[in-house]
């Protein structure tokens, strides 16, 4: 980014800046001052604190020409943003006259907006907690520091905050289609003036996919409104508005200044992470990230939408790059527009399914597998604490007694796992189903939903001597964080009236054992299927960040 009064991207000559480049004009100690600039503002750095000033611009997107325009997108700032996280967002500060000048001084946030506007004021801020810029996740992703147990956290976290966020009325103008689509033409419309001609027919075939695909989807958009889907979200989630702050991810910066852009469904908030996670090289962390998600919400009846709003996304930031004047035909431009599409290429499907005794590593093997696979994971220990509200962010029961009940698993292995499935399958993904599948009539259910889909089956059985699966058990209960309830009883049982896999069955497994790794299993399974290892094109991979909409 450029500083101030360099004349970089928005940059808009400013004596108030300039004069801030004062240490008296700050209410602590302060070394040394950086300025950063960005089109709709400056962040002075202070050394313990940051202080983000508005420009008093128009640029159509935003308009904050006023003093009272620039104070509301404060508040809403901090209210929005101390929703993800509490200590990052200190509170408001005032620019006020001076005998030496202009100086900054903490702001009470009680105050009325008349009560701050009729005091002497030359300008508003929030005060951030300052942070290293190492620590944004872009710098820690490329020093390796970011890694499957972070990105759970995320998942969890984001899945708790689209549950918790305010929801959009179904009657209003907000998170409508309509209100949908418009981004997706706008991005289409501006990239036709602006990027290469060599980039318009990739840019034609994207705009018919879209408008084709937003035709079929509609009506699901419409009754995502309905059920509640469209949330007040982040807005702007991807990895620049993120860092590793004590070994945990962090979110922050939500888009503020426009509610068409932030009040949208809750998988098109996730999709911008999942891209640029993929644009950056790191396709099974967004996939990792994904699978959790959905784990976590249950919402797997959003999936038809993620090709979607993953290439609105990829147009958002090669709008973006656009603006910033790469319009070249082997830019960043190019790279956004290769990465839109490869989303909406569907990758080859299959339906794998797990077989094996419980401590067999099905839940410790599928889930590094899909990831790496880009499959989507369906567990049936997940899905059965589902029913009884002892799984999933928020908890919901929709019935009462034994979770483990006969009637319970003749429901779940014969009704809603294939269900679960189907409409996976039907989204375009290739699905790992975690699961015992013990009883052949279990396995056929799944055989069953394979033909319907018009995909092939593939069983994962899982081998283990019965002394490692006992020691697994015991030291899975012991650990008391994993959704299988499987103790030591279970497993005999299990061993009691398993059904092993029939020679047709045979014919369709990969066996899975102890010594076998996740790279080995997905070979094994593109062999089976015939598939090569996916790998984004080398222009859809250039790294780069900006803020977009």
């Amino acid at each position: 980014m450029a500083t101030a009064g360099s004349g970089g991207p928005g940059s808009v000559t400013s004596p108030l800046i300039d004069a801030l480049r004062r240490p008296g004009a700050y209410p602590h100690p302060v070394d040394a001052i950086a300025v950063i600039e960005t089109h709709i503002s400056w962040v002075l750095l202070t050394g313990p604190v940051a202080y983000k000033l508005r420009k008093p611009v128009d640029l159509g997107f935003v308009n904050f020409t006023t003093l009272e325009r620039r104070l509301h997108d404060c508040r809403e700032e901090l209210r929005l943003n101390r929703r993800l996280v509490h200590d990052l967002y200190l509170g408001l500060a005032a620019v006020v006259p001076s005998e030496q000048g202009p100086r900054l001084r903490e702001l009470a946030e009680d105050r009325s907006d008349a009560e701050i506007l009729g005091s002497p004021l030359l300008e508003v801020a929030v005060r951030m907690r300052q942070f290293p810029q190492e620590a944004l996740l872009p710098a820690a992703l490329a020093r390796g520091e970011v890694g499957g147990e972070q990105v759970d956290h995320l998942a969890e976290t984001l899945a708790r905050f689209h549950a918790a966020a305010a929801i959009a009325q179904a009657g209003g103008p907000l998170g409508t289609p309509a209100a949908a689509r418009e981004p997706v033409e706008a991005n289409v419309a501006c990239l036709r003036q602006r990027a290469a001609a060599a980039l318009q027919p990739r840019l034609e075939r994207l705009a018919a996919w879209n408008t084709g695909a937003f035709a079929a989807l509609e009506p699901l958009l419409h009754r995502r409104l309905q059920q509640g889907r469209v949330r007040e979200c982040h807005g702007d989630l991807h990895l620049g508005n993120m860092l590793l702050r004590a070994g945990r991810i962090e979110v922050f910066d939500c888009l503020e200044f426009s509610p068409a852009l932030r009040w949208i469904d809750v998988v098109s908030d996730l999709a911008f992470l999942v891209m640029d996670l993929g644009q950056r090289g790191q396709p099974a962390l967004g996939a990792r990230l994904l699978n959790r998600w959905l784990e976590c919400s249950g919402d797997y009846e959003g999936l038809p939408l993620w090709r979607w709003f993953v290439s609105y996304r990829a147009l958002v930031r090669a709008k973006v790059a656009a603006l910033s004047g790469d319009c070249s035909s082997d830019g960043a431009v190019a790279a956004y527009l290769a990465l839109a599409e490869v989303t909406i290429t569907p990758p080859p499907q299959a339906l794998l399914i797990c077989h094996g005794l419980s401590g067999s590593g099905k839940s410790h093997h599928s889930g590094p597998l899909a990831a790496e696979l880009g499959a989507i994971r369906l567990r049936s220990d997940v899905e059965r604490k589902r029913l009884f509200g002892l799984w999933g962010i928020p908890a919901r029961a929709s019935r009462q007694g034994d979770p483990y009940a006969r009637e319970v698993s003749e429901e779940l292995f014969g009704a809603r796992l294939p269900a679960l499935a189907e409409g996976v399958l039907a989204a375009g993904f290739p699905v790992i189903v975690d699961a015992c599948f013990l009883r052949r009539c279990d396995r056929a259910a799944m055989a069953a939903v394979a033909e319907r889909a018009g995909v092939p089956l593939l069983i994962l059985e899982f081998i283990a001597p019965e002394a490692l699966l006992r020691e697994r058990i015991e030291r899975r209960q012991r650990g008391g964080s994993d959704p299988s309830d499987a103790d030591l009883a279970v497993l005999e049982r299990q061993i009691g009236w398993h059904e092993p896999l029939s020679a047709a069955e045979l014919q369709r497994s990969i066996p899975v054992t102890p010594a076998s790794t996740v790279d080995t299993t997905a070979a094994a399974v593109r062999s089976r299927l015939r598939l090569a290892a996916p790998e984004l094109p080398a222009d859809a991979r250039t790294p780069r960040g900006s803020r977009g909409a």
